[in-house]
């Protein structure tokens, strides 16, 4: 099996600016039978057939649609929301494992939802909400269960934690952030003197001027890369070549195609592959 495959030769899938378009676009292709499903996934998991992929992901696009309608009441483009879940969906079908006896559509609910959550995040405000995955679950649990625009009385934040499972503190924190307004990171155009030093960009570290962790950094990763050098020398050539087309190459090769160089099959090369990273690695620890 390969584990080389890649989407990216697939053309861009984005709705554009004609929405209502794209959606008639979308809807009109067959939804696929579980039989031609697991065929095509078989396919692509096995035999890296990048068509049967691109079968999948547009058999599918719907559905990313019927997502990102639930995720309306954010005040983001839904044209976005849809290019974030199609992401979403391409990661998906190149993680899909047919054997595990599940549909498609299952297993790529989460991988959705992850990029499309990632981009409310990262556009809701301008400074981030929520950073952590607990902080992330609260904010979009706290979305829906707010029962009017108002800020909540203490029953309700209570039962909301009990919902949620967290501290009603936790809750009145995640509220603030969520009522918070945005403020300009660098200072308006307008502004005298005065006021243009009081702008956040004002008071963050220049972090690239630090000489010296930059220049340990440089020789950090010079070290590196000799013991890298030398480990590998130390393989076979066969070794070597396989670890370099499948790692160090711009054009990485594939399982099948580095089984086809050499004769052998293709689990035969992912055992020396395997065997090969295991000797660098405990080369580079010595």
């Amino acid at each position: 099996m390969s584990t080389g495959k890649s989407l990216q030769v697939f053309d861009p899938i984005a709705p554009g600016r004609d929405l209502t378009a794209y959606m008639a676009s979308v809807n009109s292709i067959s939804v696929l039978t579980p039989e031609r499903e697991k065929e095509l996934a078989e396919q692509y998991y096995y035999d890296n057939n990048v068509d049967a992929a691109r079968q999948l992901v547009l058999a599918h696009l719907r559905f990313v649609v019927h997502l990102a309608k639930t995720y309306s009441g954010y005040g983001l483009s839904q044209a976005d929301l849809i290019q974030e879940g199609n992401v979403g969906l391409m990661k998906a079908v190149k993680r899909f494992n047919p054997e595990v006896g599940v549909r498609l559509v299952s297993f790529a609910v989460h991988w959705i939802k992850a990029e499309m959550h990632e981009y409310i995040l990262r556009n809701w405000r301008i400074v981030k909400i929520a950073t952590t995955k607990a902080q992330r679950k609260l904010f979009f649990n706290l979305r829906s269960s707010k029962k009017r625009l108002g800020w909540l009385n203490q029953e309700e934040a209570e039962a909301v934690a009990e919902d949620l499972g967290v501290d009603p503190k936790v809750v009145r924190q995640m509220e603030g952030r969520m009522s918070a307004y945005d403020t300009s990171f660098d200072a308006d155009p307008d502004s005298d003197d005065d006021a243009v030093y009081k702008a956040p960009a004002y008071y963050l570290e220049d972090q690239s001027s630090d000489v010296a962790r930059n220049l340990e950094d440089f020789e950090w990763e010079q070290v590196t890369n000799r013991s890298l050098h030398l480990a590998l020398e130390e393989l076979d050539e066969r070794s070597q070549d396989i670890l370099r087309s499948r790692w160090l190459s711009e054009d990485k090769a594939t399982l099948h195609e580095l089984a086809a160089k050499y004769g052998v099959s293709a689990e035969r090369i992912r055992q020396l592959e395997k065997n090969a990273m295991n000797k660098i690695k405990g080369s580079m620890a010595a």
